[in-house]
């Protein structure tokens, strides 16, 4: 056989060309994704119709279920609202980022509580020209510096303590509503005023990449010192949501008012989600919801009411109950339909999801706890982490494969379980394995030796004076 040299005919010459011009020409790169980040308050891991709760009633949350991914083994790595917000928005460890604690009282208004060191994910967009809004709770301090808009919101709706009243609005007695940095004074329920505030700024920076940062404080209990003088605190929620199950506005039982303060929620979300549609936002945006921690299961403070159906014990813990929670996420064409994760993922693992999808590098100047979960999300890889550390306030775990070694208090021994096995921890295999306990031990000591790498300071709590 002999080669000849093959000249193109004159007609498809310009053709080939602007084929070869096209492969000189660098691949565009794929535009930026918006990030409707949804944080939900004490939401457990069996409150939600698509976990399985037969009761309730969350049609929306159920969709965005059908739609995306349902993770099934998704961890926050504490178990209270402070510092899972921070390991949230910087995507490093409370023992990393210096926020290990819940702030309380005042330090909620005048603490600087996240060290000012720290970077959390809007100032992490910022470079690829996101707008950024928080609408809700803050708990991450409210000192000069320490505020939403000086930490690389362009706006924010919503309040600085660890909950509110849903309609009145206090904490501790005091109006807690805030624009910016100035006290203003809302009317209406909190769920749906935060949630409209999210569909406003969504229509206005619908032209540009944007995150919209949504921290409920739906469904976190109320108590005495969030009402106004003489009124009882139960859980607030507007009667056209206790009618959809046939119940009266004074219904007193307080499980049924609970069911439907998930399904306020859950019509919140679905006028968010329904704005995408409008705007034709939906095929780029990611949608995220996730709890901050398990249900709380305390005397006094929603015990019996929330559900962390079949998990162990629930929030302030690190039994599977405080740690595990149910997160959705939608992205289409990238996440399929219908999809159940059972990787292990967590938290700290939405900055890097937020800046892949964003375009940017990871920042090279600290360490980061998360990976970036999109290709198990997508069903496409296992868990990007070989183990997961939790700690709070004296209890701490370390999760491995299907075992768990768990210390549920600082003098506590360990024990140790197979939560794929047994997700509720019921059986304690410490004693039959004290090999595999020292193993774990031994790395987990490792873990907390390796949290001090980069680690920031805990910020001073100075209290303000007292007025006079």
């Amino acid at each position: 056989m002999r080669w000849r040299a093959m000249t193109p005919h004159p007609r498809r010459l310009p053709r080939l060309l602007l084929a070869l011009f096209a492969l000189a020409i660098p691949a565009a790169a794929a535009p930026p994704v918006n990030l409707l980040l949804v944080f939900v308050d004490n939401v457990g891991f069996g409150d939600l119709g698509c976990y399985g709760n037969p009761r309730v009633r969350t049609p929306h949350l159920d969709r965005l279920a059908r739609e995306g991914a349902r993770c099934t083994q998704f961890y926050v790595v504490t178990s209270s609202c402070t510092p899972s917000r921070g390991a949230l928005l910087t995507g490093r460890h409370p023992g990393r980022n210096g926020l290990p604690h819940q702030l309380a009282g005042t330090e909620n208004w005048h603490g600087i509580g996240l060290p000012h060191r720290e970077r959390i994910l809007p100032q992490l967009l910022r470079p690829a020209g996101y707008a950024t809004g928080c609408f809700g709770k803050w708990n991450l301090g409210f000192a000069p510096g320490s505020r939403p808009t000086e930490r690389g919101f362009d706006e924010f709706l919503g309040f600085r303590a660890g909950n509110i009243g849903y309609l009145d609005h206090l904490y501790n007695h005091e109006r807690d509503t805030f624009r910016g940095t100035t006290p203003v004074v809302l009317e209406g329920y909190s769920t749906d005023l935060f949630a409209e505030a999210a569909i406003d700024f969504i229509r206005r920076h619908a032209a540009r990449p944007w995150l919209a940062y949504v921290p409920f404080n739906a469904a976190h209990f109320n108590t005495a010192q969030n009402v106004a003088p003489g009124k009882k605190p139960v859980w607030e929620v507007p009667a056209e949501h206790l009618a959809a199950y046939g119940w009266p506005a004074d219904e007193p039982d307080e499980r049924r008012r609970y069911l439907a303060v998930l399904t306020a929620l859950d019509a919140a979300l679905g006028r968010m989600l329904g704005a995408l549609d409008e705007l034709g936002l939906r095929e780029r945006t990611l949608v995220a919801v996730l709890s901050d921690n398990g249900a709380f299961m305390l005397p006094g403070r929603g015990l019996e009411v929330a559900s962390n159906a079949p998990l162990r014990s629930g929030g302030t813990t690190c039994y599977e109950g405080g740690v595990r929670v149910p997160a959705l996420f939608r992205l289409p064409g990238r996440i399929p339909a219908g999809t159940t994760v059972t990787a292990m993922l967590s938290q700290l693992d939405l900055v890097p999801l937020a800046l892949g999808l964003a375009g940017q590098p990871l920042p090279a100047d600290r360490v980061l706890d998360g990976r970036d979960p999109l290709p198990a999300l997508a069903g496409q890889a296992p868990s990007p982490h070989a183990r997961l550390g939790f700690a709070y306030a004296g209890t701490t775990a370390l999760r491995e494969g299907p075992l768990k070694l768990v210390r549920p208090a600082a003098a506590a021994p360990w024990e140790l379980y197979d939560v794929e096995a047994d997700p509720g921890e019921s059986r304690d295999l410490a004693a039959g394995h004290p090999d595999e306990v020292r193993r774990l031990a031994t790395a987990h000591a490792a873990w907390v030796a390796d949290l001090a790498r980069d680690a920031s300071p805990r910020a001073p709590w100075t209290p303000p004076p007292r007025k006079r």
